[in-house]
């Protein structure tokens, strides 16, 4: 009760050092929540993508599609346990800006989930079946974009808002949404091998179209190694033994998702010391204030019996208190820009922000220990004081 009565004697100072803390924590959590979405996106693409080699035609003829045959030459590859087929393609027509996140149509081989270390979990209704025709289970965020219902109908892939000539989309029953996993896996819709093959051949130009064999399409070939085996190495090997392919080692697109969290990072601890530069000073400034205010008072204390450790106690828990109120307002402001811009862009299927538990105890920590910090030594000098100057003081 003494520290929040201390807190409310200089109303108008304490209120302009808790809002430069705001400020600061803030600009720590908006910086923060952005780069936790980008780390939660480069996870889950480690997950997803990184137990298996991705092979792809080296020339890129045919808009990148390698060639069905390929996949029992590379699954003959020493160290190859098993490769499937993959078709991907986009789930929209329209050009429109994403963030990190652009809608995919994804299908592969019947068996593929047997060998993949990750597998998406379906939140609502059930997963494909092996003879699974017209059907397609939505990420989170692309059932939410398509207004999509397990049992409802959707057009994949999702039309243009102005109808064009030659471009078309076929309709699929939603049998299941997978759970949101805050990566590339929420906006993909996972149809069957042959219907991705046909949804391929349909965004192809038509003379290209009608020159090839659409069950003899597939935009890659996924290895998966065996057990105990170098999937880098692997990598090297499969385009050495397999003529016209080309492999990515896993640990490229590791370094590539990683990447994006470093300069997010880097936006963070950019953000941490503005808070602190903000922060910092004013908190010490109002507590050096507060101690020379008070030196009669400190004084009286001392003389009827306070310790120094009470003393020190006493301003270093105001000091925290500056910290925790700033440092609570700064998250609740930050909650509410980046939930706003989150909803403002919801319409687009775009989400900047992810605001979690573990940003928030951070924030809070940060703001606490830079009350503590700034305000030790205006309380190491309030606990100092003789209490027979500090009486005889104007």
């Amino acid at each position: 009760m003494e520290t929040i009565r201390n807190l409310g004697r200089r109303k108008l100072r304490n209120g302009l050092t808790i809002s430069g803390i705001l400020i600061g924590v803030l600009a720590l959590t908006t910086m923060g929540s952005m780069a936790e979405k980008m780390s939660a996106f480069a996870d889950g693409g480690e997950r997803f993508y990184t137990d298996h080699v991705e092979v792809t035609d080296a020339a890129r003829a045919w808009g990148g599609m390698v060639p069905l045959a390929k996949r029992e030459e590379i699954a003959s590859v020493p160290g190859v346990a098993a490769a499937f087929a993959v078709v991907e393609t986009s789930a929209t027509i329209e050009d429109e800006f994403r963030f990190m996140n652009w809608p995919s149509i994804l299908a592969r081989q019947p068996g593929y989930d047997e060998r993949a270390s990750y597998r998406l979990s379906v939140a609502e209704g059930r997963a494909l079946r092996a003879t699974s025709r017209g059907e397609v289970v939505l990420g989170a965020d692309l059932a939410k974009e398509l207004g999509a219902r397990v049992g409802g109908t959707v057009l994949l892939p999702k039309p243009p808002k102005e109808p064009r000539p030659g471009v078309s989309s076929r309709e699929f029953t939603v049998v299941g949404i997978f759970e949101r996993t805050f990566s590339q896996p929420d906006v993909i819709a996972m149809v069957s091998f042959p219907d991705g093959q046909q949804l391929l051949a349909a965004s192809l130009p038509p003379p290209i179209r009608d020159a090839i064999d659409p069950s003899t399409l597939a935009t890659g070939i996924d290895a998966f190694g065996t057990p105990g085996s170098d999937l880098d190495e692997l990598a090297r090997r499969i385009p050495r033994e397999v003529s016209g392919v080309k492999a990515t080692p896993p640990s490229e697109l590791v370094a590539r998702f990683r990447s994006f969290i470093l300069i997010f990072t880097a936006m963070t601890t950019a953000a941490a010391l503005l808070a602190l530069l903000i922060g910092g000073p004013s908190v010490v400034n109002t507590m050096t204030m507060a101690v020379a205010e008070r030196v009669r008072e400190i004084g009286l204390k001392k003389a009827i019996g306070a310790r120094t450790g009470d003393i020190l106690r006493e301003h270093l828990l105001e000091a925290v208190a500056i910290g925790l109120v700033g440092g609570a307002l700064g998250v609740m402001a930050g909650w509410g820009v980046t939930a706003a811009i989150n909803a403002a862009t919801a319409d687009q299927n775009i989400s900047m922000f992810l605001l979690t538990p573990r940003l928030v105890a951070i924030a809070l920590g940060f703001s606490i220990g830079l009350g503590a910090l700034a305000g030790i030594l205006p309380a190491i000098r309030a606990a100092r004081l003789d209490p027979v100057v500090a009486l005889r003081a104007q």
